[in-house]
């Protein structure tokens, strides 16, 4: 790292809302001074860009892998969940993801995961109980408790769940949320438990709601779920109460863009740069006490140069003074990783997925483009030979859940929505206990998809008659160790591949992994069965 840097141009400074002329002084990676002059150099140079709420595990990328590409987007730093890889390893997992993040110059914040398992109506591979929260809280590495999904723990006062959060509370951390649909007493009493956060909110109502009882909202633009475009009203009257997040980012589109995105498109419809720039730079940093720069003397030399505030083209992107991205590129050079994983489960045969007709209609999902919440509908099963199977013309396809931790039988629902004509997908990313999940237009192609994946310990997969396209996640049955232009690649090919077989989805892999999130309603399928979302108990299939 060079001792010195001198920076000039169009100087953001998004604490006291204003943009200068001048030069900055780098020394140690530490901003030594700022004075405002007039410089011929036109760029504009701003504090790095944070994602306030993200599950690094969902780009199926290491966070070392991660950190390369994110850096070329203008980000330095990440307030990352680690739940997806807690609930195949447990704390274990927590500190691969801290130990791999510390390999290079990036600024990962992660949290105790609170929900692991997000509920009792799953298996997965570890339980975190008050007690392996209370020590992850005790690290000063783990900045704050990661969002409690439970959300009727916390209103029938659940005595885990409390203890969870007066933990948090003891180590004056904050908690993150996760309360869709959430209004009235209900969110109240939520919020008064110490919650400060959610990104799962579908309408400004909502949002605003939430604001009023003292909640910060992060605007949430991920892979699966969109809500940029309902909620970036709030910059107007509630800069200060907002955060932007991703969430869940693929690896595909992780290489198109990150939180640039987001700054670009709210300065496009016409919002104050400033303000667009401060909500994800100062408003994290104050609510999570993050140990970013802000362009002020004294600050770490945290920094993005941008050539102007309409193009937003990403020039160069420093952490801790050293130059990490340049035109595009990357600098950032990653190790080789360890590829810890739980994989217990043994190939299936078509009697294990079997459906015997009982009654004349069948509770079916109905999976939604863009977002997380499903739909129920009934349906005329299809039966053959006293079995009910895929119906493709009316898009009513056999969908199963397989406990990847034990020996078990898999679990049977049908969906609409994935469009299939042909084929079938299964994958280990299904949360949040990444069990095996797989949809498809026979009993035949599902088995198939799933014994393949039952053989690699883990990936997703795509099958197509004799055809097999896999991309591997041998790291905990959910991320890569390849390089993210390599996994980006992969699984652009298995898009493509769904789309040929029919599917209109637009993130396809996105859209099964949460068809056992069993935390959003409306029904979903774990591995022990049919899962009704608002009454938060099984259902039947019939």
């Amino acid at each position: 790292m060079s001792n010195s840097i001198t920076l000039r141009g169009n100087i953001v400074d998004v604490i006291k809302e204003r943009i200068f002329k001048g030069e900055i002084e780098i020394s140690d990676g530490i901003i030594k001074s700022i004075t405002e002059k007039k410089v011929n150099e036109d760029e504009y140079i701003i504090p790095g860009l944070i994602d306030a709420h993200i599950h690094i595990e969902s780009s199926m990328l290491i966070p070392s892998e991660f950190a390369k590409i994110a850096v070329r987007h203008g980000t330095v730093a990440t307030v990352s969940d680690p739940h997806e890889i807690a609930n195949v390893l447990g704390v274990k997992g927590v500190e691969y993801m801290i130990n791999n993040s510390r390999t290079v110059p990036f600024k990962f914040y992660f949290g105790a995961p609170s929900c692991v398992p997000a509920t009792s109506f799953e298996s997965s591979g570890a339980h975190l109980g008050a007690d392996q929260i209370k020590g992850l809280l005790q690290n000063k590495e783990i900045k704050y408790l990661s969002e409690m999904m439970n959300f009727p723990g916390v209103l029938f006062e659940d005595k885990e769940v409390m203890d969870k959060l007066q933990a948090a509370k003891f180590y004056n951390k904050p908690v993150d949320g996760h309360a869709p649909g959430l209004s009235g007493k209900d969110v109240k009493k939520y919020i008064e438990s110490g919650i400060s956060t959610d990104h799962e909110c579908f309408t400004i109502e909502e949002a605003i709601e939430k604001i009023k009882y003292g909640m910060k909202i992060q605007i949430r633009e991920g892979s699966a779920a969109k809500n940029f475009d309902a909620l970036i009203p709030l910059l107007e009257n509630h800069s200060d109460d907002i955060m932007f997040c991703s969430d869940d980012r693929h690896p595909d589109d992780l290489l198109e863009g990150h939180m640039n995105a987001f700054v670009k498109r709210a300065i496009q419809k016409g919002y104050d740069p400033v303000k667009v720039l401060r909500v994800c730079t100062y408003n994290p940093i104050q609510h999570y006490k993050l140990e970013n720069g802000l362009l002020q003397e004294g600050d770490p030399a945290d920094i993005v140069v941008i050539d102007n505030l309409d193009d937003f083209n990403i020039k160069s992107t420093y952490v801790d003074g050293e130059l990490v991205a340049q035109e595009g590129k990357s600098l950032i050079i990653t190790e080789t990783s360890e590829t810890p994983n739980i994989f217990e489960a043994k190939p299936i045969i078509e009697a294990d997925i079997k459906v015997i007709p009982e009654g004349e209609k069948i509770q079916a999902i109905q999976a939604l483009e863009g977002q997380l919440i499903t739909k129920r509908f009934s349906a005329i099963p299809k039966i053959e030979n006293q079995n009910v199977v895929s119906d493709v013309q009316n898009d009513v396809l056999k969908m199963m859940v397989l406990n990847r931790y034990q020996l078990s039988k898999p679990a049977i629902g049908f969906i609409r929505g994935f469009g299939l004509k042909s084929g079938a997908l299964a994958s280990t990313v299904a949360h949040d206990s990444h069990n095996i999940i797989a949809v498809g237009t026979s009993d035949e192609e599902i088995v198939q998809a799933v014994n393949s994946l039952i053989k690699s310990k883990g990936g997703i997969v795509v099958t197509n008659k004799d055809e097999v396209y896999h991309l591997p996640l041998p790291v905990a049955g959910i991320m890569s160790n390849e390089s993210g232009e390599e996994v980006a690649k992969l699984y652009k090919q298995l898009n493509k591949t769904t789309r040929q077989l029919g599917t209109k989805l637009h993130a396809p892999f996105m859209t099964l992994s949460f068809m056992a999130l069993l935390v959003i309603p409306e029904l979903k399928l774990s591995d022990k069965g049919l899962f009704d979302g608002n009454k938060f108990e099984f259902t039947s299939l019939f």
